[in-house]
């Protein structure tokens, strides 16, 4: 076996054993004993179930790039937490007053399982959990945890998250211009990422320059990530409803799906170079994105 390949190797068995670890974690933190109620399970069900966990392991990976220690306590904790909130946000994308999807992972979506209601409630004390989790997170300083809490809770409001969806529901159906859509894109994807990213580079006390480095890496990685989930839409074997972009102002239906497909690689090329220039103390990163997108992308032909 040639070094190349043993580094694949290597680097799979790396991410096997750190997609275990966040899993038991999560378990942890959300424990089966402590509640019977329907909202703890579907607190549970929500996070748990197997997921991609692309935002968990970027967090761990880039501060380990930053020059953090593997067994850094307290990271593996703001990683589960940066999990809770994807978790939330995907159960309120999925209701029926906003996107009302029937398929999440491959399953009924929460709140066709436990209820509109039940949802809901389930998602607002997720992100309650979240912060928590923040906030008792082991080993960091005050001061540490201050700034993820900040980074959180702006990718989460009105400047992230919120925004983004109130954006989607109230614009996506009338026509857009291309910067309109990107907006959309980024509040919605962009931000998520780079809180993931700067909450990495503060326990790994990153220089500023590596911190600007990784706000633009996330900018593209969020685009990127949005272009490739507009042009799956109508692929099946995502764990999604088909064809949910029906009618609705995306990219791939004001430009065509080649075209999308050039920009999403540019945006990959961008990404590439902000990384390589943040993170100069190892390649991990850059090498799980690599070959997450490479899996992706080959499910188009």
């Amino acid at each position: 076996m040639n070094a190349n390949a043993d580094k694949c190797v290597n680097h799979e068995d790396e991410l096997k054993a750190l997609r275990e670890a966040l899993q038991t974690r999560l378990d942890q933190l959300l424990p089966a004993g402590e509640q019977q109620d329907l909202v703890y399970t579907a607190m549970r069900e929500g996070t748990l179930v197997a997921g991609k966990r692309v935002r968990p392991l970027l967090l761990v990976l880039a501060a380990r790039d930053l020059g953090c220690r593997a067994d850094q306590p307290g990271l593996l904790d703001l990683a589960c937490a940066v999990e809770m909130v994807h978790a939330a946000s995907l159960m309120l994308d999925d209701i029926p007053c906003m996107d009302n999807a029937l398929l999440r992972r491959g399953r009924p979506t929460i709140h066709r399982q436990y209820g509109e209601n039940v949802a809901i409630l389930a998602a607002v004390a997720l992100l309650s959990r979240a912060f928590g989790v923040v906030a008792e997170a082991q080993s960091l300083s005050h001061a540490c945890k201050t700034q993820a809490v900040a980074e959180l809770s702006t990718a989460v409001g009105l400047q992230g998250l919120v925004q983004g969806q109130y954006l989607d529901l109230y614009e996506g159906a009338e026509t857009r211009s291309a910067e309109a859509i990107l907006l959309t894109n980024e509040l919605k994807t962009s931000r998520l990422f780079d809180a993931t990213l700067q909450m990495a580079a503060i326990v790994a006390d990153a220089t500023p320059q590596a911190r600007h480095r990784l706000r633009c890496f996330a900018q593209d990685l969020g685009q990127a990530f949005q272009l490739l989930d507009d042009l799956a839409d109508g692929l099946h074997g995502t764990g999604k409803d088909l064809n949910k972009d029906h009618g609705k102002s995306t990219l791939v239906a004001m430009l065509g799906a080649e075209a999308v497909h050039q920009r999403l690689r540019e945006h990959l090329r961008s990404a590439d170079e902000h990384l390589s220039s943040a993170c100069q103390r190892g390649v991990s990163t850059r090498r799980f994105m690599h070959a997450w997108f490479d899996k992706q992308l080959a499910l188009f032909g």
